[in-house]
């Protein structure tokens, strides 16, 4: 590729290769600078009131594949009802803990908790697991705790 028609426009304008590379590392510091502006996400900030809700529910035995598939089918359910779900397990490989299944909600605060699981409950689709577990019982007890984060918590 041959630079000459380049280094003539440079030498026509009495640009040194110093200004050019000036002139570009303004406009892409500006650039970056308008860009960073205009896609700057808001930071946010950790609510005081937000508590997480861990769930333990320790099933029958043998009983955590149907207990996991009755939690897959409603998992749209509880969406819906603004119980967000920050991720199910099952344990790997203790077997002290082989029928326990284990999610963790997120809430805003504990006054919105009682709010969504209320509506939750109430909601007509969710009969059908009510039913459900009349029917083939796969639960033995479920501990359910509130929590806050700290302070330095990297999740809050």
């Amino acid at each position: 590729m041959s630079y000459k028609p380049l280094l003539a426009l440079l030498n026509r304008w009495n640009l040194s290769g110093l200004a050019v590379c000036s002139i570009a590392l303004i406009s892409f510091a500006a650039g970056s600078l308008v860009t960073a502006h205009l896609t700057h996400l808001k930071q946010v900030e950790a609510d005081s009131n937000r508590v997480f809700e861990l769930d333990i529910y320790h099933a029958l035995s043998g009983k955590v594949p149907a207990l996991e598939s009755r939690f897959s089918d409603a998992s749209k359910l509880l969406a819906k009802h603004n119980l967000n779900v920050v991720g199910y397990w099952v344990p790997n490989e203790d077997p002290a803990w082989n029928n326990t299944f284990i999610y963790l909600v997120s809430h805003s605060s504990r006054e919105a908790a009682e709010k969504n699981w209320n509506a939750f409950h109430d909601d007509p689709a969710f009969q059908k697991y009510r039913k459900s577990e009349n029917t083939e019982k796969l639960i033995e007890n479920v501990d359910e705790i509130f929590m806050r984060p700290t302070d330095y918590s990297p999740m809050k």
